[in-house]
């Protein structure tokens, strides 16, 4: 149950601390799921962010008790203090403030000022999470007062860097992969020196990097909620690719190619001085095994295998 987990890894508040950020300076309310138990439709740590003029961003429960919420919202942002409300299925309103779905949550709504939540707060998880690392804040929910780092009995919730993936290999899968990551909110980046491959008019929606791949990863910096995945089937450019990644704190690495040719690229990286424990990491071949044929059921899998490994880590 969510309620008991220390703090959940989650990657979709980027555009409400965005937001926040564009707005600094007018009053606002912060909304934040605490807890969750059975079917809720939002994880803990979700944020929903209330402008003074009814403006909001974010969603706490999908729309289910946004309404009770805001006015909730209104109030503190009108000098009411921080306080939590539960949400569940209640006898004759469920449909109206409560969770259709059989879930329930609580849900804290705090000022952005210092005796709530301090707006720096969110300059200092933006400005972290562009330099690839994770935040983690602490509230105390008998004051709704929100500090940086770990607090003994607070409520934690950690702040990843968006989730990238950075593909190595302008191949025809890669073509695949790009639409799918950003379905699922990856930000994917194609890494290959091989110009021909690497153009706009092959990935129209992607950043393309037509460095070297040990120097771009490395450029990159990739951690936790980072992916790399080589696919050029190019020892010259593939194996670089995963030695910067082995050298990094890389959130999930995969390689492309049948299990013979695994093999043989293991025995490589263990001449580069990799042992056991750091191949492990490798996913190769790449992706779940689903049977997949062709390109779009290839990156699928591939696809599959990354949230599987980032998710492992939570």
């Amino acid at each position: 149950m969510g309620a008991n987990r220390e703090h959940d890894v989650l990657n979709d508040n980027g555009a409400v601390i965005r937001k926040a950020i564009e707005w600094q300076g007018a009053p606002m309310a912060l909304a934040t799921v605490i807890s969750t138990w059975g079917s809720a439709p939002r994880p803990r740590g979700s944020h929903m962010l209330v402008h003074q003029d009814g403006r909001l961003e974010g969603s706490i429960s999908g729309g289910c008790v946004e309404t009770d919420v805001l006015q909730r919202a209104a109030e503190v942002i009108a000098g009411r203090p921080a306080h939590m409300h539960r949400y569940g299925v209640a006898d004759g309103d469920a449909w109206e403030v409560g969770l259709p779905c059989g879930g329930e949550i609580a849900v804290l709504v705090q000022p952005i000022s210092e005796t709530g939540f301090p707006p720096h707060l969110f300059d200092l998880v933006s400005k972290a999470n562009e330099a690839g690392r994770a935040v983690t804040l602490s509230t105390d929910l008998a004051t709704g007062q929100t500090r940086e780092g770990e607090a003994e009995g607070a409520f934690l919730n950690r702040y990843d860097p968006p989730r990238r993936l950075l593909i190595v290999g302008a191949v025809q899968i890669a073509q695949s992969l790009v639409p799918l990551a950003q379905a699922i909110g990856v930000t994917p980046i194609v890494i290959d020196p091989r110009g021909r491959f690497l153009t706009a008019e092959r990935f129209p929606n992607a950043e393309l990097d037509d460095r070297w791949p040990d120097e771009a990863i490395a450029a990159h910096h990739p951690g936790e909620s980072t992916a790399v995945v080589t696919l050029s089937h190019d020892i010259k450019i593939d194996d670089p690719a995963l030695i910067a990644a082995l050298n990094a704190p890389t959130g999930y690495i995969a390689a492309l190619g049948s299990r013979r040719s695994h093999a043989a690229r293991l025995d490589r990286l263990t001449a580069e001085g990799f042992d056991a424990d750091a191949l492990a990491r490798i996913d190769g071949p790449a992706g779940l095994d689903i049977g997949a044929i062709g390109p779009a059921e290839i990156a699928l899998s591939i696809t599959a295998g990354m949230i599987a490994g980032f998710n492992a880590g939570k």
